[in-house]
């Protein structure tokens, strides 16, 4: 199947450093600051041989990263060495969350009043009924697309977040990696339940054990934008990653747009 190597389309959200950035749950923002020891002040600007910043983030609320099962277990797991290299059949699809208070699905703890979802619903009235291939992962862009995303401070809110049933059907369809333009996948303040975070990596309720997870190769990518030129439908993915260690890190989840036969 002929794939538009030529020209990928970016989902990352920019590590800015300004004081309008992306961030969660209180985080602090990420900072870059020059590396300073007596006799190298790390700025050119202040006269130094090179520039040599330290930078400070934290992957799960700082911008676009991908995580693991690591996320939730005692036992350590790096998010890189569970990313697949190379590219993965993938379908964007754009979701208008639903009011809580319309819909019959659930969550744990349950949807407060006003709470928006993420539902199976959405998810089966959004998929395409013809695709070229079987997806491995699902690219969730929620509606309005407020290009505000790409600095939102979601402290203080509750984004939307997706139910147990719509959980459940990504993992009954196949899907290992979830990529969507909220901070969680989960209520921001779910009394650490993490049950979507749960369902998909199929680690059960209440287990922090890696050996339990029976979907250990499983990713979600957060905090991504995807712009409005891109449509809904199949591409291709590559999920790209620093080597660093973490059960989550920073990303650039890309897409490739499939060539006409």
């Amino acid at each position: 199947m002929p794939v538009e190597l030529s020209r990928p389309l970016s989902l990352a959200i920019e590590q800015s450093y300004a004081p309008t950035q992306p961030r969660h749950f209180g985080a602090p923002p990420a900072t870059s600051r020059p590396f300073a020891v007596p006799g190298f002040s790390g700025a050119v600007a202040t006269g130094a041989s090179c520039n040599c910043n330290v930078i400070t983030l934290n992957p799960h609320c700082n911008g676009t990263h991908t995580e693991c099962v690591g996320h939730l277990t005692a036992q350590p797991l790096d998010a890189h060495k569970v990313v697949p290299s190379g590219l993965i059949p993938a379908v964007l699809l754009s979701i208008t969350p639903e009011d809580a208070g319309d819909v019959r699905e659930t969550s744990v703890p349950a949807p407060q009043s006003g709470d928006r979802l993420i539902t199976r619903h959405n998810l089966e009235r959004a998929w395409p009924r013809e695709l070229p291939f079987g997806p491995r992962a699902v690219v969730v862009r929620t509606l309005p697309n407020d290009a505000a995303k790409r600095h939102r401070d979601y402290t203080g809110s509750t984004p939307p977040y997706l139910t147990l049933e719509a959980a459940e059907l990504l993992v009954a369809r196949g899907i290992e990696h979830l990529i969507v333009d909220l901070p969680s996948i989960d209520r921001s303040h779910d009394e650490g339940y993490l049950s979507a975070h749960r369902i998909f990596f199929g680690l059960p309720r209440g287990s922090t054990s890696l050996p339990e997870a029976t979907r250990p190769t499983a990713t979600v990518t957060e905090l991504v934008f995807v712009p409005e030129g891109i449509h809904d439908g199949p591409y291709f993915l590559e999920l790209q990653v620093p080597a660093i260690g973490g059960d989550a890190v920073p990303s650039r989840p890309l897409l490739y747009r499939l060539e006409p036969s």
